[in-house]
């Protein structure tokens, strides 16, 4: 059962918004995007998990209007999900780190994920869904009341 939720707000006007910074570990790979987040996720699916080396990983997604640089070396890195779409990651050549994240099968098209954590502020906005909780630790716990799925969204178009 997917929770009830508004639609995605339109991307905020660049000059406007908020700039938040997000890079790799070591810096090289980096980009900014104006405003917050239209959706955060946070989701504990086993690739997740793998990808980040903790136990789920915070999305953050983006309208692509939001993006305001993306600078740096990158690898690219297709996967299929546990949900059966296709993802392709990019990283950092150097240090590894996953940065963003896109869907080459048009899954993704208008938007990015970028991992939270790569924004390095204790200011980021909460997750407004936990996703694929059946492989959530037995010892985590999210903040009361936020929405809950077994598996994931239909859609990763932001709240619908």
């Amino acid at each position: 059962m997917t929770p009830d939720r508004p639609p995605p707000a339109p991307p905020p006007s660049p000059a406007a918004a908020k700039v938040r910074s997000a890079s790799c570990l070591c810096g090289r790979l980096a980009l900014e995007v104006a405003g917050d987040p239209f959706f955060v996720l946070a989701c504990n699916c086993t690739q997740c998990q793998r990808r980040t080396g903790s136990s789920f990983g915070l999305s953050a997604y983006f309208h692509c209007a939001q993006i305001r640089s993306l600078d740096g070396e990158e690898r690219c890195f297709n996967r299929q999900a546990e949900s059966g779409r296709i993802v392709q990651t990019h990283f950092c050549p150097h240090c590894g780190t996953t940065l963003y994240w896109t869907g080459p099968d048009g899954s993704i098209a208008e938007h990015i994920g970028v991992a939270g954590g790569c924004f390095a502020d204790a200011d980021f906005p909460a997750p407004q869904l936990i996703s694929w909780n059946r492989h959530q630790a037995h010892w985590l716990d999210f903040p009361a009341g936020t929405p809950s799925l077994a598996t994931q969204p239909d859609k990763l178009k932001g709240p619908d």
